[in-house]
Parts: structure tokens; sequence; C-alpha cells
């Protein structure tokens, strides 16, 4: 299956010069998401994964299937203020402003083998935030898996050191 062929582009979203991809047509399409998610959790149980993190918000789309997939827990890494406990807090660039995330401090537990489910793969930040936060708890990540790379934009670099894994790259 091509996955490309679920996936459009929308230019100048959110602003003048971005080359959005939006990934709606792909969820909305059952076989589609069916093997999108079977890929993405083919790889965590190639990483030997004790649970998946997936970033707000779309993170949340792609990871909690293949959390559920493999009968394993989904840590959600979301936006500051929204989680009751006490958190974790990392700030991070986007490719269009800035932003933060946080995790429960306890959620992750120590040594945990974490791997992290996330929609595209851009600079590179949103990935280094929640890297870092699955770190400060404790956990260790074996694995960071997308559906989309954007090559261009080197977010591959910033996150170098972990094993990674893009099912589309463009």
């Amino acid at each position: 299956m091509n996955l490309k062929d679920y996936v459009k582009t929308i230019p100048d979203f959110p602003k003048e010069g971005i080359m959005f991809k939006d990934i709606t047509p792909l969820i909305a399409n059952g076989a589609a998401f069916r093997y999108a998610t079977k890929q993405l959790a083919d790889y965590a149980l190639e990483r030997d994964a004790d649970v998946i993190v997936g970033p707000d918000a779309r993170g949340f789309i792609m990871g909690t299937p293949v959390a559920t997939l493999l009968g394993l827990g989904f840590i959600p890494v979301r936006k500051p203020g929204k989680l009751p406990r006490e958190t974790h807090t990392e700030t991070y660039d986007l490719e269009y402003g800035e932003n933060a995330l946080s995790i429960h401090k306890d959620d992750i537990k120590t040594g945990q083998r974490v791997v992290i489910i996330d929609d595209l793969l851009a600079t590179g930040g949103t990935i280094e935030a929640t890297i870092k936060l699955v770190e400060k708890s404790g956990g260790n990540v074996v694995g960071i898996g997308f559906l989309i790379e954007l090559a261009s934009l080197k977010g591959r670099h910033r996150i170098r050191n972990y094993p990674i894994h893009s099912l589309l790259v463009y």
C-alpha cells in the first residue's frame, strides 16, 4: 500500500511558506490507517517496547492504536496545564513558533523501554522535548516512529542518537 496516496499537501498552512502534510485522509481510510498502525507497531515490537509515548495531539492519534495493538500502555505528553498531577515540562521550538510539553512525573517507571510515536518529524523540536521528558521520568527511549519525515528540515540530525523509523519521507 502506498501511504503517500493518502497524505495531502496543503500549501501555506498554518502560515505562508509551510507545506503542511495533512494526514486526515489517511486516518479516515480504515485500510490505510490499519496498515500504517501495523507498520509502527511492528517497529515498536522490534524495539521491545514496554510502553508507547505520544506527544499532543497527533501523536495521540498515531500512538494509541499502536499501544492497543501491542497490548501496551499509552502515555500522553500534553501541552502545559492539561495534566492534573505533578509534571515535568520542556519548552521547544517549532518550525513556525515555540511551545511546551508536559508529562506526569510518575507515568513512566524507572527503566521502562519507551517507543515514542508521532505523526511527523520536521525540525525535531517536539520529539527532542518528548525525549527529555521521558528521560527525566526515568524511561529509556529505545525507538522513535513517525508516519512522515520531512527530510529537508533535518529533524533526524537533532535526535540522531536514537533509533528512528519513518514510514514516509518527503
